[in-house]
């Protein structure tokens, strides 16, 4: 038997369309990953925490959709194990912290720096 050599990782994904929810069945297809996958994941990934509704109905949001779809870029892409992808993630958010946290002190920096000059064209008009 000959396979066309087109893999999991190759499959072309659909637009997200401009949703606030989707289901399980709509992140699958998006997704290019089983329903019974996702549910995997949710163990696996602490950041991947779908909302429950009615009956236990898993309601994701558009950040969501893309994490599942980063996540399977890392396992079915990348080649990362379970364990890897985890970690690959981890450090994403903790660069994200950090620049976030960067950002702040840059902002701060840069209002002190407004505050001055504003100081020193007010004396500058004085004159």
């Amino acid at each position: 038997m000959r396979t066309t050599g087109v893999t999991e990782a190759d499959v072309e994904l659909p637009p997200i369309p401009a949703k606030r929810y989707f289901t399980i069945g709509e992140v699958s297809e998006l997704c290019a990953v089983k329903p019974h996958v996702l549910r995997y994941w949710e163990q696996e990934f602490t950041q991947l925490k779908p909302l429950k509704r009615r009956g236990n109905r898993r309601y994701y949001q558009h950040h969501e959709v893309l994490l599942v779809r980063r996540i399977r870029d890392l396992l079915y892409r990348d080649g990362f194990t379970i364990s890897g992808a985890r970690n690959q993630l981890g450090e994403s958010v903790i660069r994200a912290q950090e620049d976030a946290e960067e950002s702040v002190r840059l902002r701060a920096e840069i209002a002190k720096a407004r505050s001055s000059l504003k100081e020193v064209l007010a004396e500058l008009r004085a004159d």
